[in-house]
């Protein structure tokens, strides 16, 4: 049995570095940025090709846009009017994906299709932890081939891109701007209907709610000087 699965491991990672070794020549488009593991857990493609993500065959390639955010993620933009925000703000939602309002929870998600979700992420983490078990020494290895140097510029452009994000957003947000350009924030509910017939609510304190008015404690007097 354990034959049978290096043996597919070792067909799945070949047949990867063939793929990619026919794409070196066409630079990939800028898209959402993947840090290893994100990458490991993108499909049974990804998981597959984690081994060549640790020997730096394939590297996740970092979009402009957060290379220009590593440098200063505060820095001013040369205009702050809503388009101009907008079209800052829109590559890096292609760079880093929607941001986490664009995003509600699903009015009918539970915690089965969390979990769904979830052991499904753990059957790819899987698969690329049996592959990567291929390489003998991988903590080494990634060092020496500058494999694991490159996973911490993508952590750090991925952060530096979060931070200008937001920043741009907190500009559209003063300006009184649309979403992308502002945070998309959650409706306000509207209040209950209260029937006038209804009884009052109960008292939350119930007989524990004290007989007497609660007084501040205030404040110590200063002692005074000697009157002359």
């Amino acid at each position: 049995m354990r034959r049978t699965l290096l043996l597919w491991a070792s067909c799945g990672v070949a047949l990867a570095s063939a793929a990619a070794a026919r794409q070196q020549d066409v630079p990939p488009p800028d898209e959402k940025i993947q840090s290893t593991d994100q990458a490991n857990r993108e499909g049974i493609a990804g998981a597959m090709t984690a081994p060549l993500r640790d020997v730096n065959v394939v590297r996740t390639k970092i979009p402009r846009v957060l290379l220009e955010a590593m440098e200063d993620p505060y820095q001013r933009p040369a205009k702050a009017d809503c388009k101009s925000l907008i079209a800052l703000v829109t590559p890096l939602d292609t760079a880093l994906g929607e941001d986490i309002d664009r995003h509600p929870p699903a009015p009918n998600e539970d915690l089965m299709d969390r979990g769904r979700k979830a052991a499904g992420e753990a059957a790819l983490g899987a698969v690329a932890s049996t592959a990567q078990d291929l390489i003998p020494m991988r903590s080494w290895v990634r060092k020496l081939t500058g494999a694991e140097r490159h996973d911490r510029l993508v952590q750090s452009a991925v952060a530096s891109g979060n931070v200008r994000r937001a920043y741009l957003k907190g500009l559209g947000e003063a300006r009184g701007c649309n979403p992308p350009a502002t945070p998309q924030h959650k409706p306000p509910a509207e209040p209950p209907v209260v029937d006038p017939g209804m009884p009052p609510p109960p008292d939350p304190y119930g007989p524990r709610r004290p007989r007497f008015p609660i007084h501040k404690e205030e404040a110590p007097a200063l002692p005074q000087g000697p009157s002359y």
